[in-house]
């Protein structure tokens, strides 16, 4: 698949979850957490498996296939969202999102390594760490000026593990989604992750029952649709291709432009102050976005002779 289609879809892909956040916003002012994603999920991984049906494109998995795809599934969305919901109770939101969104492409690309989906590079590590430097800078008014003096360890444990989990689910998926296509993987995490979600939303979760037996707000509808159709339907979908086509690492550095686009949507739309040094974090992230992608081709600048005969990554 050429290299511009890959860079098209990686840019929506951070435009979409870059706007997921506002509508995340919106519905939790009235929903709670876990009903709203695990709904959402469910309703996504319904529509997709639909869609794959209706193509002729669903193939069962058998054997250690579907051991995989369960584990993944709870590992992406269960064993995500549960976590990570829980551990902001405890953790201000700015230094969650910093531990979050750094996590993740770090994890990406030690399970992507580890797993032999991944191949180790300095200039890949680089970028990284870049990208992990300018979300620190983004957010730390943010995480400064919180009343949350000493986070406990509990919930700062659980938004990373909630990282980690979700990195750990994706490079599992990268196999399957080759294997069984994206529309059917995307559905069948979407679906099996969000309805044990809802399990234990309806277990752990405060008025989670009586959300589910009353008529949401306009405002909580329209957050909830727009992250069915744009964050699950099309984004997750999306990266389920870039997890195939151009590796976890690569797929996962969205991390770094999606902050950067919501702090600007954030500004134009809630009118939101941009100050110096947070349009400084966003070109950090960007700049480490540009080289988590195209870090073959730095290579081939840097040391075109050390990389030569090497084979392409899948």
């Amino acid at each position: 698949m050429s290299s511009a289609r890959n860079l098209t879809k990686f840019l929506v892909l951070c435009l979409v979850w870059g706007l997921t956040w506002i509508a995340v916003k919106v519905g939790v002012t009235t929903v709670p957490p876990m009903v709203l994603a695990a709904t959402r999920f469910m309703a996504a991984g319904l529509i997709l498996l639909g869609f794959a049906a209706a193509k002729g494109a669903i193939v069962v998995p058998q054997g250690r296939d579907m051991v995989r795809l369960l584990i993944a599934s709870l590992l992406m969305i269960t064993l995500c969202y549960g976590p990570l919901f829980w551990g902001m109770k405890f953790v201000a939101s700015g230094t969650a999102a910093v531990l979050e969104m750094s996590l993740t492409p770090l994890a990406l690309l030690a399970f992507g390594i580890a797993m032999g989906e991944e191949r180790w590079s300095w200039t890949r590590l680089g970028a990284l760490a870049l990208g992990v430097i300018g979300l620190a800078v983004l957010f730390t008014p943010e995480t400064t000026a919180s009343n949350t003096s000493s986070p406990t360890m509990f919930g700062l444990a659980a938004v990373a593990w909630a990282a980690i989990s979700s990195a750990w689910g994706s490079v599992l998926a990268r196999t399957l989604v080759s294997n069984y296509g994206s529309k059917f993987l995307s559905g069948s995490t979407t679906l099996i992750g969000g309805s044990v979600l809802l399990a234990a939303s309806l277990m752990v979760e405060p008025g989670a029952a009586s959300a589910l037996a009353t008529t949401w707000n306009w405002q909580a509808i329209a957050g909830w649709l727009f992250l069915v159709i744009f964050g699950s339907l099309i984004g997750y979908s999306i990266y389920m291709q870039l997890l195939r086509d151009i590796g976890p690492a690569r797929a996962g550095s969205f991390a770094f432009v999606s902050p950067a686009i919501a702090v600007a949507v954030g500004a134009l739309l809630a009118s939101e102050p941009i100050t110096l040094q947070s349009v400084s974090g966003m070109v950090l992230m960007l700049v480490a976005a540009g080289g988590c992608l195209f870090t073959d081709q730095i290579i081939n600048l840097l040391s075109p002779r050390k990389v030569k005969g090497q084979i392409a990554p899948r």
